[in-house]
């Protein structure tokens, strides 16, 4: 048979079979069977087969002896195949273990573990020694893992019952780590080095006269008996002091070959009793040995040398600091001695961080919050240590860091504490944090130090503050009586609202307002503008920064809720801010803003509110950083989606709001928003909801009690097929664009996929889109444009209106034109329209002058109010589902009373179709809005970016025809 490793095609066969190690005396000729547990011959070309006998089970479910075919190799030759079946999926059970046993074997005689010895052929043998306690504890958890297959060749012997018996497996398993060490120090050139073929070929060399000389060698390491010393506690005598306690040496025995048997060592020298049979006349030696040895590395083994049955004995306190030096636990490692200490003395070291205010300022310790908190203010932060329940002073914590050791007294009392924990405690020191920080930490119940996340506590007002925070909506406290300045009656859930709203900005804290579209926060923050001016402390004027389209719906609103209110624009030409009334609104967009920001900073604002604030969820853009720069006592923030595409969104919304609360942005992801997101680390989400919960407030209208009358919400998802123009483009597309990813990287790839799928989008929608025809022929092109026209045929028939959204204004230019060919009035908003046009078509809309509102998604997808519309058409999709949430609710909000209709257009085997199915499979996380949208989607492989353009002529079941009925559901 030859000796030469399988070929990697080998390898993969041999992975499939179960492998059995057939032991050899000496170890380095043992071999290892590949053999088919079904009996058949193994199909693994180029290698020869031979018959083995095994241990098969039999069709009555007995065990019975068979011959089978089987490749055998020799252990050397078998290790390639064995090394990579630990991992491999394919292995067998058998495989992996012998994969991992040769893995074992080689990382022990990586750290040099090799003792030589003589066989009971007295054959010259390497084996693997010495073995540490953990050594032996591997071995031990590896032989009781072993599945029967690894050990299948039965021993000549039968069992009690005449059955086939197999070999233990702590023995098989010792042979092959035995036939890995014998094999790998006999090189070619081994020989010449050692002088004589003994220890160095391959070939079997007799060596009987070697066998004293090996025992000596091996003595205490390995040859069948380990010692390790194990330190006692006794009881202290009744004429003891307190806390006194004596101590002493015990010596224990391990047998190698039953790593399970663990006994004193008297049982060495004992003729029966337990594990006396383990440990014959030569392991008796070795261990009297190996007690030589540790005598001289400590003296205070001596007496074990005298005593017939060397067992224990008593130390003095001077020999007990002796064994906790360094050296001499290095001496007694090096003699074959682990030291293990008694458990009972084993403490835990903790460590807890207790934040608050600083007790000795003018009694802020005590449980009254302040008035106005500043975010940026600073609080305590104190290290509290603890050694089990016993609290630890800093300088009992020095002390013990100071020793060094890990055996130490502690308030009369022997503990066991580990040094490098009492070296990381000591070099915690106590320091400031912001107000922000503390909330964050309190709330969440730990913080983060050195890269630890360590339990916090909260101390004097901070306490009373966080339980106030704990439910945000329903705290103890005097409800907030709606201003009797407004001209709107609240409901439950609003005026709920506006006492959390109070509670928050008149702590000096931020707040985000996220309820779903249309549940009135404008109403709700002009009711709190109204009530902050009944207090002299809060008094003074609101800005509100919100998109351009939405600056007429505020004027309006307040105009409308809070009559006797001054209300100005800070927009366009009309930028004036001087005689401003101290209780006036301001209205700027965010362009504005961004340009003018150093103005608007002069002004001492009393509120300020960033509506819709998704448009700063980039924390990093100039919008965002411009508006950080204006200062207020309170801010506000006003959103229907807290969150589009990821969690870093609503860090840079909340760090807004209440500065420092998530920590910085990597941290938080860190700690927070990655394992959300994944869905690896409930804890983590939780943890984040409890620290988020008090700043945010969030209502949905499918919640109980917010907003039973809305009427009910069908929404469709409408299959088109494409036409053959359409499925001709698609598929060039598709190939030509495939082409050009494979062959890219980096952003130029993201760019390319991204790039790729608006065109397919396009094409969805119709040919002339994506070809940007001048003057295009609109029928018979498109089975979108064809849905659409009997769509909106039945809306306008039925005297109602309709909404259609698409996210590219050049297509809904074509259906402009089309609808206009078949004589239906429709209005366009996108978002190169002047906000004075908009608040003009808006108001057209409403009063009826036309059934149809084309609407671009971005431009018109949030703050308008168009609730004379019965039915919502989405054109194209849109990847994330809470955008077109937010484009339904312009119809589907407070102040609709008839039933709305939402129609989602989706061609049918196309990248349309498997986006909808997608999201039908994970509506919970789109109801999270934690999706990734289109930037997830660049960053797909060659093979997953196939799956999911590729056009397939049959549906690939994304789309379904049918209705949901839904209340208040996303």
């Amino acid at each position: 048979m030859s000796a030469s490793p399988p070929t990697p095609s080998q390898v993969v066969a041999l992975l499939e079979l179960a492998a059995t190690v057939l032991p050899a005396d000496p170890p380095r000729l043992s071999r290892v069977a590949f053999w088919s547990p079904d009996g058949s011959a193994p199909e693994v070309p180029g290698l020869p087969v031979e018959e083995v006998t095994v241990a098969l089970p039999t069709s009555d479910g007995a065990v019975g002896v068979g011959s089978v075919p089987a490749v055998v190799l020799p252990v050397g030759a078998a290790l390639p195949a064995l090394t990579r079946a630990r991992a491999a999926r394919t292995a067998t059970p058998a495989a992996r273990f012998w994969g991992a046993a040769a893995v074992l074997a080689l990382q022990l005689a990586a750290r040099g573990r090799l003792l030589p010895g003589v066989t009971a052929g007295d054959h010259d043998a390497w084996r693997l020694g010495p073995l540490e306690a953990a050594d032996a504890e591997r071995l031990r958890a590896l032989a009781e893992a072993m599945p029967p297959q690894a050990h299948a060749v039965p021993l000549p012997e039968p069992d009690a019952d005449g059955g086939p018996l197999l070999p233990p497996p702590a023995t098989v398993l010792r042979a092959f780590l035995d036939a890995v060490a014998d094999g790998l120090p006999r090189t070619p050139a081994a020989a010449l080095a050692a002088g004589s073929p003994a220890f160095a070929a391959r070939e079997p060399v007799r060596v009987p006269e070697r066998r004293a000389w090996a025992g000596e060698v091996a003595a205490g390491h390995d040859a069948g008996v380990g010692l390790s010393l194990r330190v006692e506690l006794q009881a202290p005598a009744a004429d003891a002091g307190p806390g006194e306690a004596r101590f002493r040496a015990v010596l224990q025995a391990h047998s190698l070959s039953d790593p399970s048997v663990v006994v004193d060592a008297s049982a060495l020298w004992a003729e029966s009793g337990p594990g006396a049979e383990h440990f014959g006349p030569g392991a008796r030696r070795d261990a009297l040995l190996t007690l030589r040895r540790a005598a001289a590395a400590w003296e205070a083994l001596s007496p074990l040398l005298t005593a017939r049955v060397p067992d224990a004995v008593e130390l003095a306190d001077e020999e007990i600091g002796q064994l906790l030096g360094e050296a001499t636990s290095d001496a007694l490692r090096a003699a074959g001695l682990r030291v293990h200490w008694p458990r009972e003395l084993a403490r835990s070291l903790t460590a807890r961080a207790v934040v608050g205010p600083d007790p000795g300022a003018d009694g802020e310790g005590g449980g009254r919050v302040p008035g106005l908190l500043n975010p940026d203010a600073l609080l305590s932060f104190e290290w509290r240590f603890a050694v089990g329940e016993t609290p630890l002073t800093r300088a009992e914590l020095e002390r013990l860091a100071e020793a060094g050791r890990p055996l130490v007294r502690l308030r009369d009392q022997w503990v066991l504490l580990a040094p490098e924990e009492l070296r990381r405690a000591r070099g915690r020191q106590d320091g400031k944090m912001t107000v922000g920080q503390a909330l964050g930490a309190v709330l969440t119940g730990r913080t983060e130090a050195a890269g630890e996340a360590v339990a916090t506590e909260a101390t004097g007002w901070l306490a009373t503050l966080r339980d106030r925070l704990a439910d945000p909506e329903h705290a103890a406290g005097e409800p907030v009586p709606p201003p009797p300045e407004l001209r709107a009656t609240l409901r439950d859930y609003q005026r709920r609202g506006l006492d959390w709203l109070d509670r928050m900005t008149s702590l000096g804290l931020g707040a985000c307002l996220a309820d779903d579209m249309g549940l009135g926060k404008t109403v709700t923050l002009i009711a709190l503008h109204l009530h902050r001016q009944r207090t002299p402390a809060t008094a003074g004027p609101t800005l509100v920064v919100a998109p351009a389209s939405l600056l007429g719906n505020w004027q309006r609103e307040v105009e409308k809720f809070a009559p006797s209110t001054p209300v100005r624009r800070f927009h366009g030409s009309e930028r004036e801010l001087s005689e401003l009334a101290p209780g006036a609104f301001v209205l700027t967009t965010y362009g504005t803003m961004r340009r003018d920001a150093g103005r608007l900073a002069e002004v001492e604002w009393s509120l300020l509110v960033a509506d819709e604030a998704q448009h700063v969820k980039n924390a990093f853009s100039a919008t965002a950083r411009q508006l950080r720069t204006v200062p207020a006592a309170a801010r506000v923030a006003l959103t229907g989606t807290p969150v589009e595409n990821n969690l870093s969104e609503l860090w840079a919304i909340l760090d807004w709001t209440t500065p420092g609360l998530l920590g910085p942005l990597t941290a938080f992801r860190r700690r927070y928003a990655d394992a959300a997101e994944d869905g690896g680390d409930p804890a983590a989400a939780e943890r984040l909801a409890r620290l988020v919960r008090p700043f945010l407030l969030r209502r949905r209208k499918s919640d109980p009690g917010i907003a039973p009358e809305l009427p009910p919400k069908t929404e469709t998802d409408r299959a088109v097929t494409l036409t053959a123009e359409q499925a001709g483009l698609y598929e060039a597309v598709v190939r030509e664009g495939l082409a050009e990813v494979r062959g890219s990287a980096g952003v130029a790839r993201r760019g390319l996929v991204l790039r790729l799928l608006t065109s397919l989008k396009q094409i969805c929608d119709h040919p002339a889109q994506y070809l940007k025809e001048e003057e295009p022929r609109l029928v018979g092109r498109s089975g979108k444009l064809e849905a659409f026209e009997e769509l909106v045929e039945n809306v306008v028939a039925a005297g109602s209106s309709a909404l259609v959204f698409t996210q590219y204004v050049r297509m809904a230019r074509l259906l402009e034109a089309r609808l206009a060919e078949r004589g239906v009035a429709s209005l366009l908003l996108h978002g190169g329209t002047p906000v004075a046009r908009r608040e003009e078509l808006v108001r057209r809309f409403s009063a009826g002058e036309a059934p149809v509102f084309l609407l671009s998604l971005r431009a018109a997808g949030t703050g308008l109010n168009l609730t004379r519309a019965e039915h919502v058409i989405h054109f194209d999709r849109w990847w994330n589902p809470a955008v077109e949430a937010q484009a339904t609710d312009r119809a589907y909000r407070i102040g609709q009373d008839k039933p709305v209709q939402v129609h989602r257009l989706i061609a049918e085997g196309t990248v349309e179709d498997r986006i909808a199915a997608l999201l039908r499979r994970k509506q919970a996380l789109a109801d999270a809005v934690l999706g990734g949208g289109e930037a997830a989607l660049t960053e797909l492989d060659d093979a997953a970016l196939t799956e999911l353009v590729t056009l397939r002529r049959e549906p690939a079941g994304g789309t379904e025809q049918g209705t949901r009925e839904q209340r208040g559901e996303r």
